[in-house]
Order: C-alpha cells, then sequence, then structure tokens
C-alpha cells in the first residue's frame, strides 16, 4: 500500500494520479500498487513538480513496515535516526538558539 501527499502541483497532475491512486481527500492518495507501479509515479511525479512538493509512504520490510521519500519543498523534514524514520518541524524563527 502507499499513500502519496503532494502540496501545490498542477489539477492536471492530481488527475493523472487519480488513474492509478484514490484521492479521499484533496492532495492526499492511496492505494495499492507495485513496486515498479510505484517507482514509476513517483518518478513522473518529480519530474512534473514545477514548485510542488511530494511525500511518498509506502510498505516494505523494515522495523517500522514502512518507507518514506519526500521531494521539493515539504513543510517537515524526514530524517533517517539509524534505520527509524522520524519527522522534524522547522524551527521557527522566533525560538532562536
Amino acid at each position: 500500500m502507499i499513500v502519496l501527499l503532494v502540496e501545490r502541483v498542477k489539477p492536471s497532475l492530481r488527475g493523472e494520479l487519480t488513474r492509478w491512486l484514490l484521492e479521499p481527500r484533496p492532495g492526499v492518495f492511496v492505494g495499492q500498487v507495485s513496486a515498479r507501479v510505484r517507482d514509476r509515479l513517483w518518478d513522473k511525479l518529480c519530474r512534473s513538480l514545477d514548485s510542488g512538493a511530494a511525500l511518498l509512504i509506502y510498505t516494505t520490510n523494515t522495523e517500522q513496515g514502512f518507507g518514506l521519500r519526500s521531494f521539493g519543498d515539504t513543510s517537515r523534514e524526514l530524517v533517517d535516526f539509524e534505520g527509524l524514520w522520524l519527522i522534524r518541524l522547522p524551527r521557527s524563527s522566533e525560538q532562536g538558539s
């Protein structure tokens, strides 16, 4: 299973993704596709993004049971901490060091 989150993408690209995946909410796609289809969709998405961003969550054989990929300027940062995926929120400029 995959979950694909997209931000700031063209409606035509979202429409193309609905050929393979369901879109239960705007910018959120879910589906069950093979690894080959998943990788091709990801490659096409990354080539088609202008100023948008994408996050892909997919099942895989890891301790957590899933893998992550991101592309573009997302609102979150992915961190691989000794094999475990963590999400880091960007620090606001008001917090200081």
